[in-house]
This record gives structure tokens, C-alpha cells and sequence, in this order.
């Protein structure tokens, strides 16, 4: 199995040094980010306002490594495309927000990133499965979306089990990502549940080194990871 993935969350960093907070988990080695997360927020989908398009434009000029788009925002299927038309690896999408989120995976591929499909904690996985089958990446949030800083919901691990399970056996083909409370206390039992990818905000921009950060997670992750 790969070695886990680490996304920082640039929720948590310094908004007026996004460039040079990119920059700090961006130098090769040990210490670079496999991805770097942005969460787009609407205030409308969740209720919180942070950035959009314009500003991700700048940030993928800025930086080699590759950029996660989350986006919680409402009709996804008019404004995700632009993101990925931008240049983003990956985009994300609320199945709790899209109108037709197997005709937007296949936009989303089209238009050049990886598909990604998010569940808030309170979304049951079943109902999701045929459409998971059209998509890159399972976005699990273990908190509510719509703040950075908030406690880790254990009880969503049982859908990334499941959702491991059905990777492992080939009925689907995606990437296992978490999003919300990751950090030193919890990214093990995240990564025994079969979790691929973390996504770590004031763990990583909260730390003295955020690149040692990473990789301090990473190697935690991959004591624990199952497989």
C-alpha cells in the first residue's frame, strides 16, 4: 500500500501569507505536503465565508504541489468546473449539494482534475455507492463543515471502514480522504479505519515547523495504516 497522504488545511494558515505558508510544507523531502487543501466556503452551503476562484488561480501560480479543492458551496455542478478549468488535482463536492454528481465527475474529469465527492458526518454512505462509483476521491467530514479547529466525530470511521472495505475488493477505485479534527491524538485511529489521505489544518499551521508537522503525521499514519 502507498505511504498515507498529508493535506494541510490552509483554513488554519495565515491568510496574509498564504504564499509563504504554502511555501513552508512545500520543499522537498520528508517534510513536503502530498496535496495542499483549500476549502471554498459560500456562506450559503455552510456558514462561513473564506475565499474562491480568484484566489485559487493565485495560489496554483505559487505552488508545484497539487492543490485539493473542497468545495462547500451551493450548485456545485455551474461553479466546480472553474476550478478545475483553473488547474486543480483535485475537486471536491458535497453529494449533499449536487444536483447531477455523476454528469459533474464526469465534467470534473473533462476538464482536466480528479473527481472528489464529500459526506458531511450525518450522511449515510449506502445511498452513495453507484454514485462513488464515478469518482477519484471520498471526502469523509469528521466534523461539520463550515469551521476549522472543531473535535474529531469518531462515529464516521465506520463509513471509511466500509468504504475500505469495498476499495480493497474492487467495487470502487478511490482514494480515502478525512477531513476535520486530524492530528497527532487522532490520525491513528483514522488510519486503522483505512484512511489514505489526512487532511490537517492547525495540526500543521499550528506547529512551531509545519513541514515537520507533516511529517511527524505521516510517519504516525503509517504505523497505523491497515493493509
Amino acid at each position: 500500500m502507498a505511504q498515507p497522504l498529508i493535506a494541510p488545511s490552509i483554513l488554519s494558515a495565515d491568510f496574509a501569507r498564504l504564499g509563504e505558508e504554502i511555501a513552508a510544507v512545500a520543499t522537498p523531502g520528508p517534510t513536503r505536503a502530498d496535496w495542499v487543501h483549500v476549502d471554498v466556503m459560500d456562506a450559503h452551503f455552510v456558514p462561513n465565508l473564506t475565499l474562491g476562484l480568484p484566489v485559487v488561480r493565485s495560489l496554483l501560480k505559487s505552488t508545484d504541489v497539487p492543490v485539493d479543492c473542497h468545495l462547500m458551496i451551493d450548485d456545485p455542478d455551474r461553479w466546480a468546473i472553474g476550478y478545475a478549468e483553473a488547474g486543480a488535482y483535485n475537486v471536491t463536492v458535497h453529494v449533499e449539494a449536487a444536483k447531477d454528481p455523476v454528469k459533474l465527475a464526469k465534467d470534473l474529469r473533462a476538464a482536466g482534475a480528479k473527481a472528489g465527492l464529500s459526506i458531511k458526518p450525518g450522511t449515510p454512505l449506502e445511498a452513495h455507492l453507484d454514485t462513488l462509483k464515478h469518482y477519484d476521491t471520498l471526502l469523509v467530514m469528521s466534523v461539520e463543515p463550515g469551521f476549522g479547529g472543531q473535535s474529531f466525530i469518531a462515529d464516521v470511521l465506520e463509513k471509511v471502514r466500509t468504504a475500505r472495505r469495498l476499495v480493497d475488493t474492487g467495487h470502487l477505485k478511490l482514494i480515502v480522504e478525512i477531513d476535520g479534527g486530524i492530528n497527532a491524538d487522532t490520525i491513528e485511529q483514522a488510519a486503522e479505519a483505512g484512511v489514505d489521505c489526512f487532511v490537517a489544518g492547525s495540526a500543521v499551521y499550528g506547529a512551531d515547523d509545519p513541514g515537520r508537522a507533516v511529517a511527524a503525521l505521516r510517519e504516525q499514519a503509517a504505523r497505523h495504516r491497515v493493509g
